[in-house]
């Protein structure tokens, strides 16, 4: 929970921040995650 405000916001209605948290996951794995399957697992686990 490094962006717990973000979260919030996705949470809120705010679905462009989707691409927020792929960045995130893609900074933090050195661009080595697929951004694909980043994206629908985030959506899948903040919804």
């Amino acid at each position: 929970a490094e962006n717990p405000a973000e979260v919030e916001r996705f949470k809120g209605g705010e679905k462009k921040l989707t691409g927020f948290f792929v960045g995130q996951v893609m900074k933090k794995s050195r661009g080595k995650a697929n951004p694909g399957l980043v994206n629908q697992l985030l959506v899948r686990a903040l919804e």
